[in-house]
């Protein structure tokens, strides 16, 4: 994850903030609770992303002689697959 779990929390509160003072929500239960299911979803979303990049790691372990001995370049190999499987499953990065 690129963002701490303080910067989301950060995050979550500006949007509360926000969508209130835009009137784009009225909170009628506890504010608190509100910010954290936000806090939630967008760690949610962002973990995504982790699982995905630690399952193209794991599938280029296969060719990690072929990267030792500088025939595969990994980071061109990982984004390739990466954006593959991202397509296939409808995440958008």
């Amino acid at each position: 994850m690129r963002l701490s779990k303080e910067r989301v929390r950060h995050i979550s509160e500006s949007l509360v903030a926000r969508f209130q003072e835009e009137g784009q929500v009225a909170i009628v239960g506890d504010r608190k609770a509100f910010i954290e299911q936000i806090d939630h979803a967008i760690l949610e979303e962002l973990s995504v992303e982790d699982r995905l990049n630690a399952e193209v790691r794991q599938l280029l372990k296969a060719y990690e002689r072929d990267i030792e001995r500088g025939q595969v370049d990994f980071q061109r190999m990982f984004t390739m697959v990466k954006s593959k499987l991202a397509k296939e499953r409808g995440i958008i990065l």
